[in-house]
């Protein structure tokens, strides 16, 4: 899954095993979903496949230098653009419990990352705790992902289903009490996720959601 945490927005999902493909596919969606700018700052564990699969869809082509004067020019390749910052978070674990995290910069510079994490309003340094915590409220409102459970899936299909429905109606009809505006004393406004990140004017139904058209006709 790919999640925004400044809106708490879920921007990308690909229901599978976490494999390189899988991983290439997030990628991809979500390269599309945002119109292939590059973000200020990205994040992740340290899952080799993410850094390859951003550096495969994001990456420009180039032409290296040959060597000499003879022989075949080299393959062309792909590098990441500049601007692009990419950082990964490393647990050290002692007995099955973490006891240090680290930030590894994998594409771009530290300076870069940090000058990103100043820029930032929700959190000053790299880490993945938005996505987890966000895993945590999911399982909350989809019972097939409860660990020790009599409601696990027994179909991939319906599994995928509901999880992309419990994912992408809680961006529209889920307000977020960390995302309200106002105060006590005045009284707040609710907010989801999508009307957070300015995707929609107001907080939508369920009814609304699901009899919304997928494909719009002019």
């Amino acid at each position: 899954m790919a999640f925004d945490p400044e809106h708490r927005l879920v921007v990308s999902l690909v229901v599978g095993r976490q494999s390189g493909e899988h991983t290439r596919l997030l990628v991809e969606d979500f390269h599309a979903r945002t119109g292939g700018r590059v973000m200020n700052l990205m994040t992740s564990d340290e899952n080799p496949a993410y850094a390859e699969a951003i550096r495969e869809v994001y990456g420009e082509e180039y032409q290296p230098r040959r060597r000499g004067r003879r022989g075949r020019r080299p393959a062309k390749r792909r590098r990441v653009p500049k601007g692009l910052r990419y950082a990964t978070v490393h647990k050290t674990r002692e007995k099955n419990r973490v006891v240090k995290v680290d930030q590894r910069v994998v594409y771009g510079t530290a300076i870069a990352v940090r000058a990103a994490l100043a820029a930032s309003a929700v959190s000053t340094a790299v880490n993945t705790v938005f996505v987890e915590r966000h895993h945590g409220t999911d399982r909350n409102r989809n019972a097939r992902k409860v660990r020790k459970s009599y409601c696990f899936s027994k179909d991939w299909a319906v599994h995928e289903a509901v999880s992309s429905f419990t994912l992408y109606s809680y961006n529209f009809c889920w307000p977020v009490r960390t995302l309200r505006q106002g105060s006590r004393r005045r009284g707040y406004t609710a907010r989801t996720p999508a009307l957070a990140a300015g995707l929609t004017n107001h907080v939508w139904s369920l009814h609304e959601w699901l009899s919304f058209p997928a494909v719009q006709r002019c």
